[in-house]
């Protein structure tokens, strides 16, 4: 199935340069190198069927084909040998307490904008910066909970953090789905191998949730907080509450009394002490935010404010999602913590600063143009592949708005090979490793690797026909 695989020149995650197995890839290859091809395809079967069967679906906005899909999935894993891992894990849990810190700092005496450090408009004109929550204390003053910090890798192997999802990050449910429909395609592979289980992160996210309750005694009632079924991500919704065991909520199932916030159940009303909200700030509640809510409940920020319930996670962690922002987090790694950054950025251009500016707009058919807050590959110029009329509307978009944007320069993702058109072939993927902030801070082991189906492509979002792939950390 390999015969005739070129790893081009791009990093690949299995081959070298010289097209030699990576030492570490060669026990899967060993695997992998004993079925022919109409084996392989049957296994491959398999993991869709199991998808199937699962009902293991992602919803896509503004699509006239119709909104549900199953998630697509390649059976050839990513592995990651240990010591890279351990590298990443130091990397990814150094930037969540800073980043913690930073939010802290910003909603209470906001010293790194008196420092000058970030210049304090970037954060007051910030999309998602709440400035209303100033002086709110959250639970062990942590605001980011659950993070989903996406990571890259350039042409040399170099790792760099692309962007911070720290509102409602998404794409657990289909890390954990793709090890349990390889285990069931490749039977006895994980344990010969040596790769690192990913089965706690359900258990880790609910013991985060209780160390947050600001119940001390008995056992705290959490539950998972859903826009409802016509989210993107309702299936991830429903699958972590079934496994942690906790109640899946819409608004609607939600009242405040007296500045707690209780769950009608057909006993009568049941008190509630965390919520897993997958909701935005913007509606989550129409007594503060959007008045036109009917997903959010009316009251929660009162008992919030009060400290009867805790969210994870917190109310205005968005601020640390603005892509502007992301510009500045090295600055607050070294501020906070004294250190240098362990995972570095992708270098960035922002469309505020004059000569950063003046470069972006010289300079956008070779970069790669992204709006502060949008997600999901929308609101992005991919400069190369654009033609000139969407050159000249990012032109006029960055000339009007420049606070809202910021420029990269194209990154030659690394690639793994990926069962596409009828073969082996190389493509481009990304890494979402999940991080959760309680106790103390817990990464699964891997994280979901998403891989752009599409020849060429660099966008891996499910939204823009990206699939998936196991990430297989190894013990040794």
């Amino acid at each position: 199935m390999f015969k005739g695989y070129q790893p081009d020149k791009f990093y690949d995650e299995m081959f070298d340069a010289n097209s030699r197995v990576r030492p570490y890839c060669a026990p899967l290859m060993e695997k992998l190198g004993g079925l022919d091809e109409k084996e392989f395809l049957d296994r491959k079967a398999t993991s869709e069927l199991y998808f199937l069967r699962q009902g293991i679906t992602f919803n896509v906005y503004h699509d006239n084909q119709g909104t549900e899909r199953i998630f697509p999935f390649d059976p050839v894993p990513r592995v990651i040998p240990a010591a890279e891992w351990d590298h990443l894990e130091a990397g990814l849990t150094q930037r969540i307490m800073a980043l913690n810190l930073f939010l802290h700092d910003i909603y209470h005496d906001q010293q790194i904008l008196k420092d000058e450090v970030i210049p304090r408009f970037y954060i007051e004109q910030a999309k998602h910066y709440r400035p209303e929550f100033r002086g709110v204390d959250v639970p062990g003053d942590i605001y980011i909970h659950i993070c989903g910090s996406d990571l890259i890798r350039g042409d040399d192997g170099t790792y760099y953090v692309l962007e911070d999802n720290g509102r409602c990050p998404s794409g657990a449910s289909y890390l954990l789905e793709n090890r349990n429909a390889l285990k069931r395609s490749f039977p006895g592979i994980f344990d010969s191998l040596g790769v690192r289980p990913v089965d706690s992160y359900p258990r880790d996210l609910l013991n985060m949730l209780q160390h947050i309750s600001p119940r001390r005694v008995g056992d705290p009632v959490c539950v998972l907080l859903t826009p409802g079924c016509h989210n993107s991500a309702y299936f991830e919704h429903c699958y972590l509450a079934r496994e942690m065991g906790i109640q899946i909520v819409e608004g609607r199932d939600l009242t405040v009394v007296d500045k707690h916030v209780y769950m009608r159940t057909t006993r009568g009303l049941v008190k509630v002490d965390v919520i897993y909200r997958r909701i935005d700030d913007d509606f989550i509640d129409p007594v503060v935010f959007r008045k036109d809510s009917v997903l959010g409940v009316p009251g929660l920020m009162n008992a919030y404010r009060a400290g009867n319930v805790a969210l994870a996670n917190a109310v205005g962690t968005g601020v640390a999602d603005d892509k502007v922002i992301y510009y500045f987090v090295p600055r607050i790694i070294e501020y906070y913590l004294g250190q240098e950054p362990i995972l570095p950025n992708v270098p960035t251009y922002l469309a505020s600063e004059e000569e950063d500016r003046k470069f972006i707009l010289s300079h956008l058919p070779e970069l790669v143009v992204k709006a502060a807050n949008e997600s999901g590959g929308y609101g992005m110029l991919m400069g190369p592949s654009a033609t000139a009329d969407e050159i000249e509307i990012f032109r006029e978009r960055i000339i009007a708005d420049p606070r809202n944007y910021i420029a990269q320069p194209v990154v030659a993702l690394s690639r793994c090979p990926t069962w596409c058109d009828g073969g082996m072939e190389g493509r481009h993927i990304d890494l979402r490793p999940y991080i959760i902030y309680g106790e103390d801070v817990k990464i699964v082991p891997g994280g979901l690797t998403r891989v752009a189906l599409t020849r060429g492509s660099l966008v891996v979002n499910s939204s823009q026909g990206g699939g998936s792939k196991d990430t297989w950390v190894l013990r040794h």
